[in-house]
């Protein structure tokens, strides 16, 4: 049986699955990439794949993944799927790593017990 979740272990998975997904240089490339572009600009697997100078398989694989994880969205324009970053799943990571990233004044401190 496993064990109930504490609140502060809850985002801190959360944050581990967000950090995997972006651990691969190509996710990162690929969101460096979206980042320049909203939902009345997206960009299809075969614009991504010149940018990034990877096949088109390789892209959709890596787009899936992203999907997977929420942080992509597709929308279909004629034969072709073209993708941005979702901006509720972008200002969920933005906060997520502001909360991870901050010191609290309320944090243990290491003093001489070290």
């Amino acid at each position: 049986m496993a064990e109930a979740k504490t609140a502060g272990e809850r985002p801190a998975e959360e944050a581990a699955k967000f950090f995997a997904v972006l651990s691969d240089p190509t996710r990162l490339r690929l969101l460096k990439l979206l980042l320049r572009q909203d939902e009345s600009k997206p960009l299809c697997v075969r614009a991504l794949a010149r940018r990034l100078d990877i096949s088109q398989p390789a892209v959709s694989q890596h787009l899936r993944i992203m999907k997977d994880a929420g942080l992509v969205r597709g929308v279909r324009r004629g034969p072709e799927v073209h993708y941005y970053l979702d901006p509720d799943a972008l200002e969920r990571a933005r906060n997520m790593t502001a909360e991870l990233l901050t010191v609290t004044a309320d944090g243990e401190v290491c003093r001489e017990q070290c």
